[in-house]
């Protein structure tokens, strides 16, 4: 710019000027250089910045709004993701009505259809009048919640319900498990019964115990459990959703006896074959549907987490069903279909617990070995003479202790032996409470209403004796017909 000027003005002092010109070329040249300097100022480096940055509104306002309006996004996301999870879950309701059905002789199956969809609708009122309340309300000691029953002075926004909703699902699988296998000699009525006591009592009790202050971001308790505030970890419910439903299902069958006609006198197990068993595979498809949303959904919320967790969910199911398979063709010669199936739920309950803190290599790993456990407690329950018509405490009980335990002993942050006695106490504490109240319950069941149909209703099938219907009446379903 300074060359610009005096390129100027030594044009200006060569032209050949009149005298008379002479004071009006000084004011023009005065009046050129003082705008030359004005456009030097404007555009040497940083000036325009510097000019729009003393200008400009502070952007800090803008910031803080654009902060909460991501934030409210990931909240809504959150209540999104729980109810479309637990919508998952729900759907493993039909899951296991199709697995016992078919598993189960056809001659039951209207009874086992009305047991699975009304434990569920029971399970849903009792949890809402009080197994909410005593599972996640403010905690007694860490032992009971205390209040938040019939949750009804709550806005209809309130950040509660999508929480609520994902638990009342998780309450209804812990029911259902014992359906299966109790399948084919119980009462409908005793077991409602037992359904409103395990939704509104049992499992909200040992609930409290694990996961008792996760209501607290929620806006009700907030308090831990005493097994949680000793680091007792169960991510999705290996110990509490499943071995709790699978010690209620062991004391059930030790209560009611094994189907007539399983064992003969001298003890030796006789085969029932299910009716229809692609619906059994049915079935075991839709419970791993289900089971992304009982364990990623677990995470309650909607970010990368859930992305590993189902692919555990995908690994450990997958490779229990093959240990399982090759397990069982390595005891009796041949590959059994329904130690197949039920390798693979025992997979994913063995991964239930620890899938958000293990590596997929070490959920191939936690599979491997629930596949063998499904098949030897299959086989060791047989050679006790306990009846379980679909398999539930193999894939349930044994493989929720496992699950609970693996939490330890495949943490990817590493081994700790204290940590593994944390889990090991909680998970007996779990199923040995719960077995013991059931197995008090089954028994009270038992002496006031009746819990075991007679051997006639038996081999008329529950569908007639129970319900006076039949599921298939184009074809024979009695083995009197």
């Amino acid at each position: 710019m300074t060359l610009l000027r005096l390129f100027i003005v030594s044009l200006a002092l060569a032209a050949p000027l009149a005298a008379q010109d002479a004071p009006r070329l000084d004011a023009k040249m005065d009046l050129i250089i003082t705008r030359l300097d004005q456009i030097a100022e404007n555009t040497a480096p940083g000036a325009q910045a510097k000019k729009t940055v003393v200008a400009a509104p502070s952007p800090a306002p803008l910031e803080t709004a654009a902060k909460a309006g991501i934030e409210a996004v990931q909240l809504n996301l959150n209540y999104v993701w729980m109810v479309a999870a637990g919508a998952l879950v729900f759907l493993m309701q039909a899951g296991f009505a199709m697995v016992e059905l078919g598993f189960a002789r056809a001659k039951n199956s209207i009874n086992i259809v009305m047991k699975n969809f009304l434990d569920f609708c029971i399970s849903a009122l009792v949890f809402m009048f009080l197994g909410f309340g005593l599972m996640f309300g403010t905690s007694a000691g860490g032992w009971i919640g205390t209040d938040g029953f019939w949750l009804s002075d709550h806005a209809g926004d309130d950040r509660l319900w999508p929480f609520w909703f994902f638990q009342v699902v998780f309450a209804g699988t812990a029911c259902t498990i014992v359906s299966g296998a109790m399948a084919e000699r119980t009462k409908f009525v005793g077991y409602l019964i037992y359904a409103a006591l395990l939704a509104g009592i049992i499992y909200p009790l040992c609930g409290h115990w694990a996961w008792g202050s996760f209501g607290g971001a929620f806006g009700v308790g907030g308090a831990k459990g005493w097994l949680e505030n000793m680091g007792f970890i169960d991510f999705a419910g290996s110990s509490v959703v499943h071995a709790c439903g699978g010690a209620c299902a062991l004391a059930g069958i030790i209560v009611i006896g094994p189907r007539h006609g399983r064992f003969a006198k001298d003890g030796t197990p006789r085969l029932i074959a299910g009716h229809n068993i692609p619906l059994a595979a049915l079935g075991v498809f839709i419970l791993w549907f289900g089971w992304f949303g009982f364990n990623a959904g677990s995470t309650l919320i909607g970010n990368a987490s859930i992305g590993r967790i189902a692919v555990n969910t995908t690994i450990a199911p997958a490779a229990a069903a093959l240990s399982a398979m090759i397990s069982m063709w390595f005891v009796q010669g041949r590959p059994d279909v329904g130690i197949t199936l039920n390798g693979s739920l025992g997979g994913a309950v063995g991964v239930t617990a620890c899938c958000a803190n293990i590596t997929p290599a070490s959920a191939f790993v936690v599979g491997i070995i629930a596949g063998i456990i499904t098949t030897v407690a299959t086989i060791g329950l047989e050679r006790l003479r306990i009846d379980d018509a679909v398999g539930a405490v193999p894939v349930h009980l044994f493989n929720g202790l496992w699950g609970t335990i693996s939490v330890a002993l495949f943490d990817q942050a590493g081994f700790n032996a204290e940590k593994l006695g944390v889990q090991a106490l909680g998970t007996v504490a779990i199923s040995a409470t719960a077995f013991t109240l059931c197995l008090g319950i089954f028994k009270l069941v038992d002496l006031l209403v009746g819990l075991r149909a007679t051997d006639t209703e038996q081999e008329d099938g529950l569908d007639f004796a129970e319900h006076a219907a039949n599921a298939y009446p184009d074809f024979h379903t009695t083995e009197q017909a």
